[in-house]
């Protein structure tokens, strides 16, 4: 197990070593000009060339990102150049928050998707299948900012009882902190919510056709039993896998949820950044997104190990 996490860890530096190069190299293709968009376009083309001297654009590209890996292995995320602040605290500050998002979020997702897929398989053919299935194909074919439009317009606006946008420090009063979280954590739980269930309930059907299972029923095992320890253990594996992508995809890719909602996170600050051409503040920002990525699989591997006993006894014969 030990090795295993070893070699695990060795392929996590190489992917971030191989994704911080195409990071700087995409982003240093986008269009527009970084040094003219800080001197203005009314500016002279020496001083937009003294711009880039101080910025070092002037350098070939392969010490350009020298020095910016340099910097990041040093804790330094370099500089905004629109905010003119270090990146490394505004960067920490909205993935706070977007941390606070994601990990209640999938909780709730992890909880309840689980509980309704293992029961659509259990009651497979019934109305609770069919209710939950239902659910799961309405929750699949509406967009996700449907949802948040739908929540705005009815907590928002008619019923008044939640904040439609915004965000409360939790040092300013921990309902207020609370309230302003609802609307984005429903929305991101109804995007999320119909695929866990839809998997669970597939590969629990799966598994409780296996032979094992059956014989646990044949030598008498009470049905709870049978479903939790021996199926759900086995069933969760590719739920896993799904849970520890959406942590991700909830880190950096609801850029629509926080700006329907107005919340600071890494998605709002992503959209900021690229608005205003801010290189050093993208490339910080997309390789903050990879890194949970990256880090949010290794947790699915090793959970594996923990959650399926066959994949333990394969890592020590190895």
């Amino acid at each position: 197990m030990f090795a295993y996490i070893l070699t695990r860890l060795a392929s996590l530096a190489l992917i971030l070593v191989v994704m911080s190069v195409l990071i700087f190299l995409v982003t240093q293709a986008m269009p527009g000009d970084v040094a003219s968009m800080i001197a203005g376009q009314f500016a002279s083309k020496e001083v937009v060339d003294a711009i880039a001297v101080k910025l070092g654009l002037d350098q070939p590209l392969i010490v350009q990102y020298g020095r910016w890996a340099a910097g990041i292995l040093q804790g330094d995320l370099g500089r905004s150049l629109v905010l003119e602040q270090p990146i490394g605290p505004i960067l920490m500050e909205a993935l706070a928050r977007s941390l606070v998002l994601a990990v209640v979020a999938l909780v709730v997702v992890a909880v309840v998707g689980i509980a309704l897929g293992v029961l659509a398989a259990v009651r497979r053919g019934k109305l609770t299948d069919q209710m939950v299935s239902g659910i799961s194909y309405l929750g699949i074919a509406v967009p996700d900012f449907f949802w948040a439009i739908v929540l705005v317009l009815i907590f928002g606006s008619y019923l008044k009882l939640l904040p439609t946008g915004g965000y409360t420090p939790i040092s300013e009063g921990f309902l207020p902190w609370a309230a302003h979280l609802v609307l984005p954590v429903v929305t991101l739980v109804l995007m999320l919510l119909a695929r866990i269930a839809r998997l669970t309930r597939s590969s629990m059907i799966d598994v409780l056709q296996t032979n094992y299972v059956k014989f646990a029923r044949a030598k008498g095992m009470p049905e709870s039993v049978v479903i939790l320890r021996h199926a759900l253990k086995n069933a969760l594996l590719p739920t896993i896998t799904v849970l520890a992508i959406d942590f991700g995809l909830i880190l950096g890719g609801v850029v629509v949820i926080e700006t329907i909602f107005s919340y600071p996170g890494m998605g709002r600050l992503l959209l900021f950044a690229i608005q205003r051409h801010d290189l050093p503040l993208i490339q910080a920002t997309i390789l903050i997104v990879s890194a949970a990525y990256c880090l949010a699989n290794l947790t699915a591997d090793l959970l594996y190990a923990f959650v399926n006993p066959k994949i333990r006894h394969g890592m020590r014969a190895s």
